[in-house]
């Protein structure tokens, strides 16, 4: 198994039992362990590679222990700190992977609670881990560009004087994305100033921030929307195609493009690839995505699994001016429910993850 798949693998746990861990000890066995395991490669059974409970003594702190350490030739390479999987990360939680950092040969220290990890190295002083991670994992959404750098960390490929180089760069388009996706979700009041005052002629009142707050907002998910639109619009190879929700773009166009061709007496919209990659992306919690597939028909467009009509997940009913989501239960019956937005089909995440599993054995 590759190691995206592997990272795809855990991550659709973590998804599906992050809920169900409220301890440490259990964040552990259930998170840290595989990740250490299956994603790194280490063998977290063997003392010469993974030690738990690492302890070095440091100045007046006797006893205090770093939950693994991670060995290579001997030395400590890896320090990791876990927090349970409910509770968020805070830099007050990395006390001992700090002192712990500056009395071994550990050039890298890892602070999780099983779904987020945070990466952090001594970038600001030599052999002072660093106030800032340089490089964030969320295992509930995976920046795909960040896999090729944790892969270097792992047994088969380790590569610690390449990410080392390369930790600067990651860490400061790290938080730049984090800091512009803040902004988008909910602008400050710099934010609003800075663009108010590029396009507004006459002075910035209070007046006026409370009308650009909301302008600002609106115009930021639009660009977003526009973006992804035109993304799937390149893929596609199609124009002149308007919609207003935004979802993941199809994994190829070479797919994209087939399943345009599939009958050429049947219209398959944007809007319906949408939906199908949101569907998928639901029911993926459950099955390997190859498994979630799609037919379009003239009253429909289908989403199977396993390109089996017998194993229908969902249908979009995208093609009258109300759309529609159909759900069919263990008889077969179909419920339709109205969306307003294609965002909407998340608020039915259960019942779709629960077609899959009637089907996916």
């Amino acid at each position: 198994m590759e190691f995206s798949e592997r990272l795809d693998s855990l991550a659709t746990k973590v998804k599906n039992q992050a809920t169900a861990i409220g301890t440490e000890e259990a964040t552990k066995n259930a998170f840290v362990m595989p990740f250490i395991s299956t994603i790194l490669g280490y063998d977290v059974f063997d003392p010469l590679e993974v030690v738990p409970e690492f302890t070095a003594d440091v100045g007046t702190k006797k006893g205090e222990k770093v939950d693994y350490a991670i060995m290579r030739d001997g030395e400590v390479q890896i320090l990791i700190e876990c927090k349970p999987s409910m509770g968020a990360l805070k830099i007050e939680h990395a006390s001992q992977l700090f002192r712990y950092f500056s009395v071994t040969n550990a050039r890298i220290a890892i602070l999780t609670n099983g779904v987020v990890w945070e990466f952090y190295t001594d970038l600001d002083a030599p052999n002072r881990m660093d106030a800032k991670p340089f490089l964030v994992l969320d295992l509930l959404d995976i920046d795909e560009t960040l896999i090729h750098e944790i892969q270097k960390l792992s047994k088969e490929s380790f590569d610690l004087d390449s990410i080392i180089s390369a930790a600067e760069e990651l860490k400061y388009i790290g938080a730049l994305k984090r800091e512009i996706a803040a902004q988008f979700r909910e602008p400050t009041d710099e934010w609003i100033k800075f663009f108010a005052t590029r396009v507004l002629e006459g002075s910035y009142t209070q007046k006026v921030r409370q009308q650009f707050t909301t302008l600002v907002s609106k115009a930021g998910q639009q660009f977003l929307t526009e973006r992804v639109n035109e993304r799937l619009k390149t893929a596609l190879g199609v124009s002149g195609i308007t919609h207003t929700a935004s979802a993941p773009a199809p994994a190829s166009a070479e797919v994209a493009e087939a399943d345009l061709d599939r009958d050429t007496e049947i219209e398959t919209t944007l809007e319906e690839l949408e939906g199908y990659q949101i569907v998928k992306a639901i029911a993926c919690g459950e099955v390997k995505p190859q498994r979630v597939t799609h037919r379009d028909a003239k009253s429909y467009f289908a989403v199977l699994l396993d390109d089996n009509n017998r194993k229908p997940v969902a249908r979009l009913h995208f093609n009258g001016k109300q759309k529609y989501l159909g759900l069919l239960d263990e008889e077969k019956v179909e419920r339709r429910h109205a969306l307003e937005e294609l965002d909407e089909i998340y608020a039915h995440a259960d019942s779709i993850r629960e077609a899959v599993r009637r089907y996916k054995d």
